[in-house]
């Protein structure tokens, strides 16, 4: 395991991947489904907690891009109603806020007391992206992020977004270590010429 004392000291900047890296994604589309569920309670006095168990069990089964589909089919919904799905997806005000895993965390205040840079580099759509951002409890963090979003310029492993922010923000690649869990954060950072640290591999500094 690698602690954040083992990490090269001469690292000014941290990149973070957004999904699954700071906080568990599940814990948004879970809360998405709920207020879906209702809004078709209402409007089509369909069962919310049916529909909910139905949308949360195929998110863990076979994924977000099968949800409304299976919806859909289950109990025969009205193709109109994506449109308000994909919008609520976007845009949802979750009920309860996003946390951060408590590693994670630990991690991104002790590089605020070093003093050092904190990036998220994220795939995805920006709206949604953002509207995750901003509805995650920070714990007055948030004032010491920059975020980027890949899907503006190139999605990763593209490199096209950590080009653009290496210059605008003069960094050294050198200097420079990004956090992951995925195959595309991996390639992204080997085709960057930037460290890389698998987040299963980490073990921050425990008091």
């Amino acid at each position: 395991m690698i602690r954040y004392s083992d990490l090269d000291g001469r690292k000014n900047a941290f990149i973070f991947e957004l999904d699954d890296v700071l906080y568990p994604e599940k814990d948004y589309w879970l809360q998405v489904y709920y207020l879906f569920s209702s809004f078709l309670e209402y409007t089509e006095m369909m069962d919310a907690k049916a529909a909910t168990e139905l949308m949360t069990n195929t998110y863990l089964a076979e994924g977000k891009q099968m949800v409304f589909d299976n919806l859909k089919s289950k109990f025969n919904l009205d193709e109109k109603y994506r449109t308000n799905f994909n919008h609520l997806s976007r845009t949802a005000k979750l009920p309860l806020k996003l946390l951060l895993y408590q590693d994670m965390l630990k991690l991104l205040q002790e590089i605020v007391i070093d003093r050092k840079q904190i990036f998220i580099v994220t795939n995805g759509d920006p709206e949604l992206q953002l509207n995750k951002i901003k509805q995650t409890e920070w714990h007055g963090l948030e004032q010491y992020l920059i975020c980027y979003f890949a899907n503006e310029t190139a999605p990763k492993p593209e490199t096209d977004c950590i080009d653009l922010m290496i210059h605008q923000h003069s960094l050294q690649r050198k200097n420079l270590i990004m956090f992951g869990n995925s195959d595309i954060d991996a390639h992204c950072a080997e085709a960057s010429g930037i460290d890389f640290v698998k987040m299963n591999e980490f073990k921050p500094i425990r008091s």
